[in-house]
Protein backbone atom coordinates (compact mmCIF):
# COMPACT_ATOMS: atom_id res chain seq x y z
CA UNK A 1 0.00 0.00 0.00
CA UNK A 2 1.55 2.92 -1.08
CA UNK A 3 1.37 6.05 1.20
CA UNK A 4 0.93 9.89 -0.24
CA UNK A 5 2.50 12.72 0.88
CA UNK A 6 -0.72 14.20 1.96
CA UNK A 7 -1.00 11.40 4.34
CA UNK A 8 2.11 11.13 5.47
CA UNK A 9 1.98 14.96 6.83
CA UNK A 10 -1.46 13.85 8.34
CA UNK A 11 0.50 11.02 10.37
CA UNK A 12 3.60 13.34 11.30
CA UNK A 13 1.32 16.19 12.48
CA UNK A 14 -0.98 13.64 14.70
CA UNK A 15 2.12 12.27 15.95
CA UNK A 16 3.51 15.59 17.21
CA UNK A 17 0.14 16.44 18.76
CA UNK A 18 0.63 13.09 20.57
CA UNK A 19 3.74 14.01 22.16
CA UNK A 20 2.99 17.16 22.89
CA UNK A 21 -0.18 16.64 24.84
CA UNK A 22 1.38 13.52 26.43
CA UNK A 23 4.73 15.97 27.79
CA UNK A 24 1.77 18.54 28.96
CA UNK A 25 -0.95 15.57 30.75
CA UNK A 26 1.87 15.79 34.19
CA UNK A 27 1.56 19.67 34.12
CA UNK A 28 -0.96 21.95 35.96
CA UNK A 29 -2.28 24.85 34.07
CA UNK A 30 -1.31 28.20 36.66
CA UNK A 31 -5.32 28.55 37.07
CA UNK A 32 -5.36 25.07 38.62
CA UNK A 33 -1.95 25.74 40.85
CA UNK A 34 -2.73 26.31 44.41
CA UNK A 35 -0.79 29.17 46.21
CA UNK A 36 1.03 31.89 44.79
CA UNK A 37 1.53 35.45 45.09
CA UNK A 38 -1.41 36.41 43.16
CA UNK A 39 -3.34 34.78 45.48
CA UNK A 40 -1.95 35.84 48.81
CA UNK A 41 -2.43 39.56 47.79
CA UNK A 42 -5.89 38.98 46.35
CA UNK A 43 -6.82 37.45 49.44
CA UNK A 44 -5.21 40.23 52.21
CA UNK A 45 -7.06 42.66 50.15
CA UNK A 46 -10.60 40.53 50.14
CA UNK A 47 -10.13 40.58 53.59
CA UNK A 48 -9.59 44.05 54.12
CA UNK A 49 -12.23 45.29 52.16
CA UNK A 50 -14.90 42.94 53.75
CA UNK A 51 -13.66 44.55 57.19
CA UNK A 52 -13.89 48.28 55.41
CA UNK A 53 -17.32 47.28 54.36
CA UNK A 54 -18.43 45.75 57.59
CA UNK A 55 -17.03 48.66 59.31
CA UNK A 56 -19.26 50.78 57.01
CA UNK A 57 -22.47 48.98 57.56
CA UNK A 58 -22.26 49.03 61.23
CA UNK A 59 -21.83 52.60 61.10
CA UNK A 60 -24.51 52.95 59.19
CA UNK A 61 -26.80 50.73 61.26
CA UNK A 62 -25.73 52.28 64.26
CA UNK A 63 -26.79 56.13 62.56
CA UNK A 64 -30.16 54.10 61.13
CA UNK A 65 -31.10 53.47 64.68
CA UNK A 66 -30.58 57.00 66.00
CA UNK A 67 -32.64 58.54 63.54
CA UNK A 68 -35.75 55.79 63.81
CA UNK A 69 -38.10 57.83 65.70
CA UNK A 70 -37.66 60.99 64.51
CA UNK A 71 -37.62 59.10 60.85
CA UNK A 72 -41.33 57.57 61.64
CA UNK A 73 -42.46 60.37 63.18
CA UNK A 74 -41.67 62.64 59.81
CA UNK A 75 -43.33 59.15 57.72
CA UNK A 76 -46.08 59.09 59.52
CA UNK A 77 -46.73 63.01 59.68
CA UNK A 78 -46.35 62.79 56.03
CA UNK A 79 -49.01 60.24 55.41
CA UNK A 80 -51.14 62.03 57.83
CA UNK A 81 -51.11 65.20 55.02
CA UNK A 82 -51.40 63.08 52.23
CA UNK A 83 -54.29 60.79 53.27
CA UNK A 84 -56.45 63.03 55.86
CA UNK A 85 -56.19 66.60 54.28
CA UNK A 86 -59.15 65.63 51.78
CA UNK A 87 -60.94 64.31 54.10
CA UNK A 88 -60.65 66.55 56.82
CA UNK A 89 -60.92 69.45 53.78
CA UNK A 90 -64.54 67.94 53.17
CA UNK A 91 -65.74 68.12 56.57
CA UNK A 92 -64.21 71.69 56.69
CA UNK A 93 -67.26 73.30 55.44
CA UNK A 94 -69.73 71.21 57.60
CA UNK A 95 -67.39 72.14 60.70
CA UNK A 96 -67.54 75.81 60.21
CA UNK A 97 -71.16 75.96 59.65
CA UNK A 98 -71.99 74.60 63.60
CA UNK A 99 -72.05 76.39 66.65
CA UNK A 100 -71.15 73.75 68.87
CA UNK A 101 -67.95 71.39 68.32
CA UNK A 102 -66.81 68.10 69.80
CA UNK A 103 -63.65 67.77 70.75
CA UNK A 104 -62.40 65.51 67.69
CA UNK A 105 -63.92 68.54 65.79
CA UNK A 106 -62.29 70.97 66.98
CA UNK A 107 -58.85 68.67 66.71
CA UNK A 108 -59.77 68.36 62.97
CA UNK A 109 -60.01 72.11 62.49
CA UNK A 110 -56.40 72.88 64.17
CA UNK A 111 -54.98 70.02 62.20
CA UNK A 112 -56.35 71.81 59.25
CA UNK A 113 -55.18 74.96 60.18
CA UNK A 114 -51.62 73.33 61.19
CA UNK A 115 -51.28 71.68 57.68
CA UNK A 116 -51.93 74.18 54.75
Amino acid sequence: MATTPARVCTLISLKVQADHSSRRAGVQPKAQRIGGRRELLLLSTTALLADSRADLLNKYLKKSEENKARNDKERLDNYYKRNYRDYFGLLEGDLKQKKELSESEKGILEWLEKNK
